[in-house]
């Protein structure tokens, strides 16, 4: 079961702008996983008990909210990666560069 991420741009009529929405569904393993994780949470960090509903409206709030943060984070980690290795890629192949002899006479 594969994981059904989507990027979702959402144009405002009213003001004419885009924005972006981060549609993350987990599939039901994971989810159910992370469900028990933050009851485990809840209890042992809070004294709290929370039932599954709540545990899951948690995390789909969560993803909701710094979802776009996170996907920024890694956006930018990649970029910096990215141009690292192309960095890299430009070094090796200058080393690779045969010297031309000019002006022979």
């Amino acid at each position: 079961m594969n994981i059904d991420r989507r990027i979702i741009l959402e144009k405002n009529l009213s003001e004419g702008d885009y924005h972006m929405i981060i549609s993350i569904k987990l599939p039901k393993e994971e989810k159910d996983e992370i469900i028990d994780n933050v009851r485990t949470y809840f209890e042992n960090e809070r004294s709290e008990i929370i039932g599954d509903l709540a545990a899951e409206q948690l995390i789909d709030f969560m993803i909701k909210e710094l979802g776009p943060y996170i996907y920024n984070k890694a956006i930018t980690d990649a970029r910096v990666m990215l141009n690292e290795r192309i960095n890299q890629i430009e070094d090796e192949l200058y080393a690779l560069e045969k010297p031309v002899q000019r002006g022979r006479t």
